[in-house]
């Protein structure tokens, strides 16, 4: 661990003391012996090609794990009739994986950093193979089924591949950096996915892409168990005594991330901001048919342009957050990218010319992209060894973000149109923004090596 992070743990006051003896030692659960495990760090950050080559095995999984849902979104009119069922009900059942994302990713969060991330990467993609395989059968109750199992599956796969590939680096930018090219990769995948699954089913139907993800994932989940057990019998021979740090208990470790200075509000940040975009982009579509007279035919661009702009924020956020002199901190960066995205949602929903709204509607997904690249490396550098519970708590989070946003953006159509969507979710990405400075506020100060 960086003696950044390290001064984090050890501020002034009991918990925080306690975290800082917690994790003040070693490296973080998940390093390793160089070449199999963390990567020794000079404290230059790898280019993105370079990272790639390392962590192409994390990027894949965590592709893998947006695939099933965007099956499931683009064939739902199929699968409803393969099912006997209504396209409404089928559609509800997405809901229930939500629900166990947010019970499961809150529940199994600190065990992410009691075992080996890629064991918990495993089960996450064993988790997946099981509910594609029963997906593909178009039996109702084996659909709900297969969204429970989703959602519970990604909720361990997404935060242990994040700090697993954070862990393969030993100095916090380059971690920051490689946590980042995970959540960029899935973006990607958000952005592409559709098409990508639209054209294997010409040949094999909506089932023969279940089956694939089955089998893919079955592949992944036996690469990542095998690699995490050459890197526990690599890590047994080379460690000593000295080196074993007992880990914090189930409740402990809830109580020791609380104590880290800044992380609850952290979190709530990303909790937040997730309301506000997702209950935007729930609304987006048929605000544009409104107001504008877009068909759906013609929204794709629109939504390519949400999606693409939200990609490339992410992805140079996470650069420019993992530069050696960067001129803004993380904090501030966060800050800034809410103001941006407040103001764009708002001047979105009151923009009266196509032109306007659609510059604003990048904005809107690039602001956000810049806060979640924030949150995730912000996590990565002050939790150490308990960024595995961190990220967990933070993917429950969103998770019930989700939920929140749409929510707030129906109630708030209802009671004033979309002016009021505006102020509604104005509303949650305000209150981000004052906790944005509270999270500032609570940095460490800059350490020189």
């Amino acid at each position: 661990m960086s003696r950044e992070t390290q001064g984090t743990a050890a501020s002034p006051g009991a918990p925080a003391e306690a975290a800082g003896t917690a994790m003040g030692r070693a490296v973080t659960d998940g390093g390793g012996v160089p070449g199999d495990g963390a990567v020794p760090g000079d404290g230059a950050v790898p280019g993105d090609l370079r990272m790639t080559r390392l962590l192409w095995p994390f990027m894949l999984a965590s592709a893998v794990g947006l695939v099933p849902f965007t099956v499931y979104s683009t064939f739902l009119v199929p699968i409803a009739h393969a099912a006997d069922g209504g396209v409404a009900a089928l559609g509800q059942l997405r809901g229930l994986g939500g629900l166990a994302a947010l019970a499961v990713g809150t529940a199994l969060a600190p065990l992410i950093d009691r075992v080996r991330r890629e064991w918990a990467a495993a089960c996450g993609l064993a988790v997946l193979a099981v509910s594609a395989a029963l997906g593909a059968s178009g039996d109702f109750l084996m659909l709900a089924a297969f969204c429970l199992l989703v959602g519970a599956g990604t909720a361990v796969l997404n935060p242990a591949l994040t700090a697993a590939a954070a862990d393969r680096f030993d100095n916090d930018a380059a971690a920051g950096r490689a946590a980042t090219l995970i959540t960029a990769t899935q973006s990607l995948t958000a952005l592409l996915a559709a098409p990508l699954v639209a054209l294997p089913a010409l040949l094999w139907g909506w089932q023969g892409d279940l089956w694939a993800i089955a089998a893919i994932s079955s592949l992944l989940a036996l690469y990542f168990l095998l690699r995490g057990r050459r890197r526990h019998a690599a890590d047994g021979a080379a460690a000593t005594p000295a080196d074993r740090v007992e880990k914090p208990g189930y409740l402990e470790s809830f109580r020791l991330l609380g104590a880290l200075p800044g992380v609850i509000p952290l979190l709530l940040v990303a909790m937040l901001r997730t309301a506000a975009f997702m209950g935007y982009l729930a609304y987006l579509a048929a605000f544009y048919d409104e107001r504008f007279g877009l068909a759906p035919e013609t929204f794709a661009i629109v939504w390519t342009l949400s999606g693409t702009s939200f990609f490339l924020g992410n992805l140079f956020a996470g650069r420019l957050l993992s530069a050696q002199r960067t001129r803004i901190s993380g904090e501030h960066l966060m800050a800034l990218a809410l103001l941006v995205a407040l103001s764009a949602l708002v001047g979105v929903f009151f923009a009266e010319s196509l032109f306007l709204a659609l510059p604003l509607t990048a904005l809107v997904g690039a602001g956000h992209a810049t806060v979640a690249a924030c949150v995730t490396t912000l996590l990565v550098h002050r939790c150490g060894s308990l960024r595995g519970t961190a990220l967990g708590v933070n993917a429950a989070g969103m998770s019930f973000g989700v939920f929140l946003g749409a929510g707030l953006g129906g109630v708030g159509l209802a009671l004033g149109g979309y002016p009021g969507t505006a102020a509604a979710l104005g509303g949650p990405t305000l209150v981000a923004l004052v906790l944005a400075r509270v999270v500032a506020r609570s940095a460490p100060p800059p350490t020189t090596d």
